[in-house]
């Protein structure tokens, strides 16, 4: 068990590692938040009058989004590294199985898929927080524009922390990435039906 935690501490002081897997965290913590904001307005305008009942909905949607951010990544990161390896092997002319190369590109690649379904996961149930209080705080209305706006200030949020890291002014990040939320539920709305 040490060494899998040292092997773990090695790979996450890798800037290269902390880069991609903040990347598949965002990227798919976006794709989240948009389908849940997606999934609340779209479960009201069907008539769904209970929050409980659009939050068991977003929870299919989550675990579909997890699921998906674990098996691609793994599969991606998998394929990346097995190119690197056979690359250098044969740069190095040698076979690099059971080799340290090998260990750290697999904790890397465990890293990458854990951020990748933690992002959507994270994402959508706090979007759905507010339903969960429909009928003892809000009124269904109340509570999917209360998740609308947990979803928008999540994705400025995301904009805040991307910005951070490459020196942006945070607030002009922060409304880009918060109006995408504003444009999905503006979206649903105006879809037929």
């Amino acid at each position: 068990m040490g060494a899998r935690l040292d092997r773990l501490r090695r790979v996450l002081e890798k800037e290269q590692v902390r880069s991609i897997s903040r990347r598949y965290f965002i990227a798919n913590g976006f794709d989240g938040t948009l389908t849940s904001i997606g999934v609340v307005v779209g479960a009201y305008l069907s008539g769904i009058g209970e929050g409980l009942t659009a939050v068991a909905i977003g929870l299919g949607a989550a675990v579909g989004l997890g699921t998906s951010g674990v098996w691609s990544v793994w599969e991606i990161e998998r394929a990346e590294a097995l190119a690197d390896q056979q690359r250098l092997e044969r740069a190095m002319l040698t076979d690099l199985k059971d080799t340290r190369v090998q260990r750290e590109n697999r904790a890397a690649q465990i890293v990458h898929a854990i951020a990748s379904a933690t992002g959507p996961l994270l994402a959508i149930g706090l979007t759905l927080v507010p339903l969960t209080l429909e009928g003892i705080v809000f009124s269904m209305l109340q509570a999917v524009l209360a998740s609308i706006a947990v979803g928008v200030l999540l994705l400025a949020t995301f904009g805040i922390y991307l910005a951070s890291i490459s020196r942006q002014r945070w607030y002009v990040a922060a409304v880009r990435m918060g109006l995408a939320g504003i444009v999905v539920a503006g979206i649903n709305v105006l879809l037929p039906g």
